[in-house]
């Protein structure tokens, strides 16, 4: 593995934040001459971490980039970019959870108990193929359709963004409920939710702040 130089780091650091840049202009920013950066630049142009454009100027190469973005996604953790979870007691009928889901707009409802804490999980399918040819369906409490704890998928706060895509796209959800542990118990606080379009905006977000 290559040890680049201080200098040659803040390079790269100024690439990532101002790329296509020239030469002067980096010169400029670390304040020194574009002659003192000639041996800097062609030391991470050999090595592959730059590229370079006659009349552009330099910038990160594809490898460089494709880094980049997996330092965003190991740098931002989900407490970062949770939301607010829609949440129902396990007493609440199917009708009211299906209201529930229309006026909140999402798939999923997290069933918990008085303490908020993780029961289980109700979806759309879940309360549809119950429903079906059964009108007084309806009235049941949503505990009798839920998925219940311990065959929910959840996450932590502290978590990766990365580590929660994995987890979506592995176990084929939309969304994750994300839980504290309870001390000196094996219950589940739900303190937030975190969501593929949680997710797709946060990128979106960093790909433009970059």
């Amino acid at each position: 593995m290559i040890d680049f130089t201080k200098r040659q780091k803040e390079i790269m650091t100024i690439l990532s934040k101002h790329e296509p840049i020239t030469a002067e202009q980096i010169a400029e920013m670390l304040g020194v001459s574009k002659g003192t950066l000639r041996s800097d630049l062609a030391v991470l142009v050999m090595t592959g971490q730059i590229e370079a454009k006659p009349k552009v100027g330099y910038y990160l190469s594809k490898n460089m980039q494709k880094q980049k973005q997996q330092d965003i996604w190991n740098q931002t953790f989900v407490k970062d970019i949770q939301g607010v979870a829609i949440t129902v007691k396990g007493t609440t009928t199917v009708n009211d959870a299906v209201i529930s889901l229309f006026l909140e707009d999402v798939g999923t409802l997290i069933v918990v108990n008085e303490h908020n804490e993780l029961e289980g999980i109700v979806s759309r399918k879940d309360l549809l193929k119950v429903t079906l040819g059964n009108a007084q369906a309806t009235s049941m409490p949503v505990q009798l359709v839920m998925t219940k704890q311990p065959k929910i998928y959840t996450i932590e706060a502290e978590k990766t963004v990365f580590e929660a895509a994995q987890m979506m796209v592995y176990y084929e959800v939309d969304s994750l409920p994300v839980v504290k542990p309870v001390e000196n118990s094996q219950a589940l606080k739900v303190i937030g939710r975190i969501t593929k379009t949680n997710i797709v905006k946060a990128l979106i977000e960093m790909g433009s702040e970059a």
